[in-house]
């Protein structure tokens, strides 16, 4: 189709058009422009006119003529490049040795100039077929390298970026790969009697060392992954129970918060405790380790930061939610401290801070699911209650709230795969469901179902794949769900020998 910014200028009559000289047919034209197109408009024509024709109102180009761009930018699909003079490479096999640059010339002058770039059309004219039989000549090749007529439209699947996806010699394209399936059913259940149906507890963590530690009733249990082996840590007494598990981010000291208010170091290769420490008035029901620091919340609405160096119980005291912390997780690079709380509140502080720097209050139901991004520094992920059931997405660094995933279910737990950008989340009332997402579509790979109830726990293997959920049932239920990281080995040790049920203690 013509441009229609630029009307033709043929069988206008106008009294100041003078007679074509000489000299005119050396003019470099495109081959389907005849000389007597040109001609100078006159300036007495009407304002009206003038701006209709600039414009190009009520005119209607001829489809069969050839089309031109309004720029001086060949085409490359129009252009004669077999005036380059690039013979194609011989094949024949009378030549008794490969050449060896022969192939990757072939292939280069295919992709630049296309399939056919080797075959020089012959100078002679050729005759087409007509409407009633007759033969058409056609007109003769132009000599002009370049073309200005408009290129055709590409398919937008291309995958060249020359634009010949089809057959071209030696290009191996890689298949589409198929998405990733999702085993939908655990490898490995374990019982786990007195496993508390609490949304406010955080009962089960993993540890680097590959080491599962899970509180039941008033006693802590570790399972090591490698050889299935069970080991009670500690007995609090009747007197006391176990809210909360965490794991130091070495592996080897685990941190017990304890129903009295009570934080408890514990040696797990010796099985022996470390340190006690006081502060809290009421339960502790969530911890977060950061290098040698370890921070708690309680129901008592604060937070406090300890460091298990100094003699201090405690070396600073967080206040903002006005009901129970039950959300606890430091930033990978440590310098960031996000809380949720049963006020429906998540809130963000730094290292030094004892005010929260950032608050969200879009959360409608109490905030326990927090996880902080390993993929893209200050993108932190928060789920909602039963009110709520939302997934929300924060950008820390920018203060901005960059979206929203209505679940349908209460938000339990998150967690974020290091090897590739998924998640996935837990779920409660009232489908009782895991489900794992790829970020940023929130497009779901898998939904999974097996606990009866409200699953309240959630810990991730120190490889990245696997995941262990727990519930109200009183089971642990070990799933596939992430794939491996691609510079190991796709079998993983955890779990790989011990399938069936068990039972944790």
């Amino acid at each position: 189709m013509d441009n229609p910014m630029t009307p033709s200028l043929e069988n206008q009559s106008s009294p100041f058009t003078p007679p074509l000289s000489s000299s005119s047919s050396e003019l470099n034209l495109p081959p389907t422009m005849s000389l007597p197109s040109l001609s100078l408009q006159s300036p007495t024509t009407t304002p009206s006119l003038h701006i209709d024709r600039m414009v190009g109102m009520n005119y209607h180009p001829s489809p069969s003529r050839t089309i031109y761009s309004d720029r001086f930018i060949p085409s490359r699909s129009g252009s004669n490049f077999a005036l380059f003079d690039i013979s194609p490479s011989s094949n024949s096999p009378s030549e008794g040795r490969e050449d060896s640059s022969g192939a990757y010339k072939a292939l280069l002058r295919t992709a630049l100039f296309g399939p056919d770039s080797g075959v020089v059309p012959p100078p002679t004219p050729e005759k087409g077929v007509g409407v009633n039989g007759r033969d058409l000549p056609m007109s003769l090749p132009s000599r002009n390298i370049f073309r200005f007529k408009t290129e055709t439209r590409q398919s937008m699947h291309s995958l060249s970026p020359f634009g010949f996806d089809e057959q071209l010699p030696g290009v191996i394209h890689s298949p589409v790969k198929a998405p990733r399936k999702v085993p939908r059913s655990p490898y490995k259940v374990l019982d786990a009697p007195a496993l508390q149906d609490d949304f406010y507890l955080n009962l089960v963590d993993w540890s680097s060392h590959n080491m599962l530690a899970v509180g039941l009733g008033n006693c802590v249990y570790l399972w090591n992954a490698c050889s299935s082996k069970v080991t009670k840590l500690c007995d609090l007494g009747n007197d006391d129970g176990v809210c909360s598990v965490g794991w130091a981010q070495r592996g080897t000291h685990l941190a017990v918060g304890t129903s009295n208010g009570q934080l408890q170091i514990w040696d797990a290769a010796r099985c022996r405790r470390v340190r006690s420490m006081e502060g809290h008035r009421l339960r502790v029901g969530a911890l977060a380790w950061s290098s040698s620091s370890l921070s708690s919340g309680s129901r008592d609405k604060s937070i406090l930061q300890r460091d298990i160096r100094a003699q201090d119980d405690f070396v600073s005291k967080l206040t903002g939610h006005k009901s129970e912390v039950c959300g606890l997780k430091w930033s990978y690079d440590n310098r960031e401290l996000a809380s949720g709380g049963n006020d429906n509140r998540l809130f963000v502080w730094n290292q030094h801070s004892t005010h929260p720097v950032l608050k969200y209050c879009e959360h409608t139901a109490a905030v326990k699911a927090i996880a902080w991004s390993p993929h893209l520094h200050g993108l932190l992920a928060s789920g909602g209650g039963t009110a709520d059931r939302c997934i929300r997405f924060w950008n820390t660094a920018t203060n901005t709230h960059l979206s929203c995933m209505d679940t349908g279910s209460q938000v339990c737990n998150l967690v974020w795969s290091k090897n590739v950008n998924e998640l996935v989340s837990t779920h409660g009332y009232s489908q009782n469901q895991i489900i794992v997402w790829r970020y940023p579509t929130m497009s779901k790979l898998a939904t999974l179902t097996g606990h009866s109830y409200r699953v309240l726990y959630l810990a991730i293997s120190p490889d990245g794949q696997t995941i262990v959920t727990g519930a109200g049932d009183e089971t642990l239920r070990f799933w596939n769900v992430f794939p491996s990281p691609k510079s190991q080995n796709t079998d993983s040790e955890i779990g790989a020998s011990s399938l069936g049920r068990s039972q944790i203690r």
